[in-house]
């Protein structure tokens, strides 16, 4: 098949684009180049565009989505867009897990659908949280697929665990793929599981090359012992096991939290951005830039290259066999 050109839209670091290009090794395992050609990428936040811009050969598109001219952005033939999550997330709590009664980000789907209507592009990939399913009492999802169906799509949403595809982390995602042409879902499978389950163990940096910066003080150690069980202080990870999800806010996390962290050797450490990098699947020759803060709140609000990678690939074989089948009937 020819390669698609592809419009990313809420690109953030560019965990999405990674995967739908392909070539790239992860855990010693070879992802393929994909046929595609990254030609837009649009995001508002600047650490993140930093980092995308020194990793991919086009510069991102940092205007406001919702003062973007899509009449300006060049013709794509697929469109991606992990849309803002959280207003969706069932941990939100500053501000308030609100759905599509966030007027800021709770209807940024919308934008996607300007481009979709605008462009009339052959197909397109939507990404968030899990959360999104239930949200405003389950009412959200379905005005969210039906907007996408109004747009002139043929709409699919599945539920993936990152943890099954080869990514260290037990990160649940809703996907929702959409085609022009019925025949194009109707040849769209979901990715299957893997058989190789990548672990934590694998991916974190060796006890000797760890800044002491990175471990909790004996005080905070002290404060955790101290607390009752139940307060569930600490999720300590197992190294034989995917990690638990990484989040955004890992820049500030605490053993009061509940965030994953490390105890290796009884010392008690949260991860470098390298490792949240390799926990989110990111290949090593991936540049992280900026600030430490900002590198973890790009890494944590990215989707897992390898899980894109996955999904994608689905894509382009759907696209593959429906031109195989077109050919040998016509």
């Amino acid at each position: 098949m020819e390669r698609l050109r592809v419009a990313s839209l809420f690109a953030g670091c560019g965990g999405t684009d990674v995967g739908v290009r392909g070539d790239f090794a992860f855990c010693g395992r070879k992802y393929a180049a994909l046929p595609t050609r990254l030609v837009y990428a649009n995001d508002f936040e600047p650490s993140a565009c930093d980092m995308f811009d020194r990793n991919f050969r086009i510069k991102i598109d940092r205007t406001d989505i919702r003062q973007v001219d899509v009449s300006n952005v060049p013709q794509y033939d697929f469109l991606t867009a992990g849309f803002p999550c959280q207003s969706f997330s069932v941990v939100a709590q500053n501000p308030p897990r609100l759905g599509i009664k966030d007027s800021d980000k709770g209807t940024l789907f919308e934008e996607v659908c300007r481009f979709l209507k605008a462009h009339k592009p052959m197909g397109f990939l939507c990404e968030n949280v899990k959360g999104i399913l239930s949200a405003n009492h389950g009412t959200a999802f379905p005005i969210i697929m039906r907007s996408l169906r109004d747009c002139g799509y043929y709409v699919m949403h599945m539920l993936l665990n990152a943890r099954f595809y080869g990514v260290p982390q037990r990160r649940e995602r809703v996907f929702i793929v959409g085609f022009r042409d019925a025949a194009l879902l109707d040849a769209y499978r979901q990715p299957m599981p893997v058989t190789h389950n990548a672990t934590l163990g694998e991916v974190i940096a060796l006890e000797n090359t760890v800044p002491d910066k990175y471990y909790f003080s004996e005080r905070a150690v002290a404060g955790m012992r101290a607390a009752k069980p139940e307060m569930n202080k600490g999720r300590i990870q197992n190294l034989d096991e995917p990690c638990n999800t990484v989040g955004a806010h890992l820049c500030k996390m605490s053993l009061n939290g509940t965030d994953p962290v490390l105890c290796i050797n009884g010392r008690y450490r949260r991860f470098m951005p390298s490792e949240v990098a390799r926990i989110q699947s990111f290949p090593d020759n991936y540049e992280l830039v900026g600030s430490e803060r900002a590198q973890y709140k790009a890494l944590g609000n990215a989707i897992p290259p390898v899980l894109a990678w996955h999904v994608m690939k689905s894509v382009c074989d759907a696209f593959t066999l429906k031109s195989s089948t077109y050919h040998k009937t016509s």
